[in-house]
């Protein structure tokens, strides 16, 4: 990985889902490095808020904030083009984080509950490689981040619908690196274990909050949004030549 102070400046990346948690702390992370940043989420009002802060920072590049609903294609089309428009260029970084989560017994899951996984963790990657990776191989380079899961790698029960989706992720992913290996696109996957973030918060069964988010180990020995954003980092400030296709980073004393 490359030392320089900033390693990404005049690079332009893009967040998705970075109103809080893991996403906000990947805005902040790529903002330090360097680049200019565009956050997009549901909570404009959050990520106005994010894009200030982070350009109080001295020698801080621009942050532009947009709001964007994934699932819907046209939205994605807008925020990828006035991130472009407002930063003053292509998209280099995509980091597609968005996503939801969903404890509960397959039996219980109501339907609702299932389409919103799978508009937000499958299609709203669709949209995203739809609307970035032409452009990326039209001009010889870029690099596409998804925050995938541990459980993209492994089902842990009560998660079977959120799996499937993150199994998802991981072979379409793999599909795009194998496919444009040779264009001069990089494509990560980032696989987080617990994480102090709202993503469990989603969940309104009870029973099944009771019966499967009871974690291994105390909440407080999780890992933090910012561990996550540092494996980021080391993935698009590796050099060219090098390719992190996956991170799998979990608490240690929870290892799936």
């Amino acid at each position: 990985m490359t030392t320089t102070a900033k390693p990404l400046e005049g690079k332009i990346a893009v967040v998705t889902g970075a109103s809080s948690g893991i996403g906000a702390a990947i805005a902040k992370g790529l903002s330090e490095a360097g680049a200019k940043v565009g956050v997009g989420g549901r909570r404009l009002d959050r990520l106005k808020g994010l894009a200030a802060q982070l350009m109080t920072a001295k020698g801080a590049a621009k942050v532009h904030a947009c709001k964007v609903d994934v699932t819907s294609r046209e939205d994605m089309e807008t925020f990828c083009k006035e991130c472009e428009e407002n930063l003053g260029g292509p998209i280099d970084i995509f980091v597609n984080n968005a996503g939801v989560m969903f404890y509960g017994r397959l039996e219980a899951m109501r339907e609702e509950q299932w389409h919103r996984e799978l508009n937000v963790n499958c299609k709203g990657l669709l949209h995203a490689a739809a609307c970035v990776l032409p452009g990326m191989l039209a001009k010889g380079s870029g690099h596409i981040v998804v925050t995938s899961s541990d459980a993209g790698r492994k089902v842990f029960p009560g998660l079977a619908n959120y799996s499937a989706t993150k199994f998802f992720v991981e072979a379409f992913c793999q599909g795009m690196r194998l496919e444009n290996a040779d264009k001069g696109l990089k494509v990560t996957t980032i696989q987080p274990g617990d994480c102090k973030t709202e993503l469990s918060q989603l969940t309104t069964d009870e029973e099944a909050r009771k019966e499967f988010a009871q974690p291994s180990q105390a909440r407080e020995f999780w890992l933090d949004p910012e561990d996550v954003a540092g494996a980021v980092l080391y993935a698009v400030t590796a050099p060219n030549h090098v390719g992190v296709n996956e991170v799998l980073i979990e608490p240690r004393g929870a290892p799936a």
